[in-house]
């Protein structure tokens, strides 16, 4: 039995919906320590260690560096007191917005290649002509001359 009504890893892992392997590492990098290990070494984590792995993927999902995410996580151990300690997150946290401002800039201009490419799918439309070799698979365009859209000239 487990001490203290602490899970396994392997029963950790399962309810986290992650793997050994992911576990492991994080606890290499210091991200995700387990709260107590037997004298045999088995890991054990508190259920409530979820909480801390889903902020570790939604960080990492929002394209924060594992290096950034442990200097996060560490901070409350640091003795910053709280001012330094809100200071630290707010910095991290205003930089993660930087990033997530750029990825969001960046989907907005595939949105509007994908709708330039839609557009086009629309004049083809009408368009006589078949991608062949023989006419260079419509690059360019046959009938208006213009280049096709790069999102999809790899298709035409």
């Amino acid at each position: 039995m487990p001490p203290n009504n602490l899970l396994k890893i392997g029963d950790f892992a399962r309810l986290a919906d992650t793997n050994l392997r992911t576990l492991r590492y994080y606890e290499e990098l210091g991200l995700l320590l387990p709260a107590q290990r037997s004298t045999g070494g088995f890991r054990y984590y508190r259920d409530t260690d979820v909480n801390r792995l889903n902020m570790i993927r939604q960080l990492q999902d929002l394209g924060m560096q594992l290096e950034d995410i442990g200097e996060l996580m560490t901070s409350r151990d640091e003795g910053l007191g709280r001012e330094g300690l809100l200071a630290k997150v707010r910095t991290i946290l205003s930089h993660q917005d930087q990033l997530l401002e750029a990825r969001v800039t960046e989907l907005q201009e595939q949105r509007q290649r994908i709708a330039n490419a839609l557009q086009k799918t629309a004049e083809c439309a009408a368009c006589a002509t078949s991608p062949i070799a023989g006419n260079n698979f419509c690059e360019p365009c046959p009938c208006t001359g213009a280049p096709l859209p790069k999102s999809i000239s790899a298709l035409f």
